[in-house]
């Protein structure tokens, strides 16, 4: 018996709808980050926004973690989040944001500032921060989101140096955008001050390209940590897998870093710093899994609990530019899949004990260094005879 030619029509046409919603939920999936830009973008040019109020950084609600010092000699750890707001009706997130602020508590700081603080006190701000849609793309109001974010941590920074006073060294982190913001303070602060330099632990940069041209020039004096007994350098390195083409594309070509005159452009072709944080080092060298000291998930623990590392999770090797890692064998320590992940920070640390082993032993050598500088300082200049004093003169008042 032939079939029923309405019937025929009728599933050609279910069959076909079936197929459409196939090919739309492909494409949807495909083009998943490319449509969550869209919704997140502020539809408004950052020349005619009016940014939300400023902080206050002499007030304790402006900082995240604004820590006492116990030890005369004790560091000071100056941490820069990473990106914790999407976007939508904001450039730059609101100090009060407080979706932004949940994940700074309750992942960044246990997960990414406690290596640092266990080496010293942490000071950790809040700041506008440009929204994660300012970094999926570049356009010049994302670039101009970014740099008003520097302009708040830059502030940060300054009000940080008042209360630690002058001689205390200092572990400068940041991760993600706050690597970025970080490289920006290690430009715009520590390599025109020979004294702030001089009190540097290191700079550790995660997860923001560091290109090498800066140490041709911004950063001359203030070189990558070639071994892992280097102190008064720069630790960087960003990290993905072989597989994660996009997330290499976006680190070594879209990317958009600090120029030596505090400009910004592409990464491409500048060539990246990377240190392998597993050996500590400048090298090419691979680190096997048996070498990493371990990882750490610790979504929702206070900045000060000591959380349990799961060692030997992965292998590291860093080639240009890039650290290349072995997927991880524990689930937590695994990216997830969520929208926008190339441009996000995971919720752990996949470095965690490696980067705290490392603080702690270079901290050290710096304060036993300062200690011995100033063993050694020469004694002040006595002026016995008021008549063989140096005449200092008086400047003008209209100089300031």
């Amino acid at each position: 018996m032939l079939a029923n030619p309405i019937s025929i029509a009728r599933w050609m046409v279910v069959a076909g709808s079936l197929g459409l919603l196939v090919v739309a939920a492909l494409a949807g999936w495909l083009l998943r980050d490319q449509i969550f830009q869209t919704f997140q973008d502020p539809g408004e040019p950052f020349q005619t926004y009016s940014p939300p109020p400023p902080a206050d950084y002499a007030a304790a609600d402006a900082w995240f973690a604004r820590g006492d010092f116990s030890d005369p000699e004790e560091a000071a750890v100056f941490f820069v989040h990473p990106t914790t707001y999407s976007g939508g009706a904001n450039w730059n997130g609101a100090l009060d944001k407080e979706s932004a602020n949940r994940q700074v508590i309750d992942i960044a700081l246990p997960n990414y500032a406690a290596p640092f603080a266990r080496s010293g006190v942490l000071f950790a701000p809040r700041y506008r921060q440009a929204a994660l849609y300012a970094f999926m793309n570049n356009r010049e109001d994302s670039v101009q989101a970014r740099l008003f974010a520097h302009e708040d941590v830059a502030r940060a920074f300054d009000a940080f140096l008042e209360d630690i006073g002058p001689d205390r060294p200092i572990i400068l982190s940041g991760v993600g955008q706050g690597g970025f913001h970080a490289l920006g303070l290690l430009i715009d602060r520590f390599a025109q001050d020979e004294t702030l330099r001089s009190r540097l632990v290191a700079a550790y940069i995660i997860d923001a390209p560091v290109p090498l041209d800066l140490f041709s020039d911004a950063l001359a004096d203030i070189p990558p940590c070639e071994t892992a007994e280097d102190v008064r350098c720069v630790f960087a390195y960003s990290y993905a897998q072989t597989e994660e083409s996009d997330r290499i594309r976006i680190l070594t070509e879209r990317t958009m870093s600090w120029t030596p005159d505090r400009n910004l452009a592409f990464v491409e072709g500048r060539g990246l710093l990377c240190i392998n944080p597993v050996l500590g080092t400048r090298t090419s060298e691979y680190a096997s899994a048996r070498q990493h000291r371990g990882g750490v998930a610790a979504e929702g623990l206070p900045p000060d609990t000591t959380p349990a590392p799961i060692p030997g999770q992965t292998g590291a090797q860093c080639a240009d530019g890039i650290l290349f890692v072995d997927e991880p064998r524990h689930r937590d320590l695994q990216r997830p899949n969520r929208l926008a992940e190339d441009f996000r920070e995971p919720p752990f640390n996949l470095f965690y004990e490696d980067l705290r082993l490392d603080a702690a032993q270079r901290a050290f050598t710096l304060i036993s260094i300062l200690q011995e500088e100033r063993r050694w300082a020469p004694p002040l200049e006595i002026v016995e005879d008021v008549e063989d004093a140096p005449v200092v003169p008086i400047p003008d008042r209209r100089e300031f």
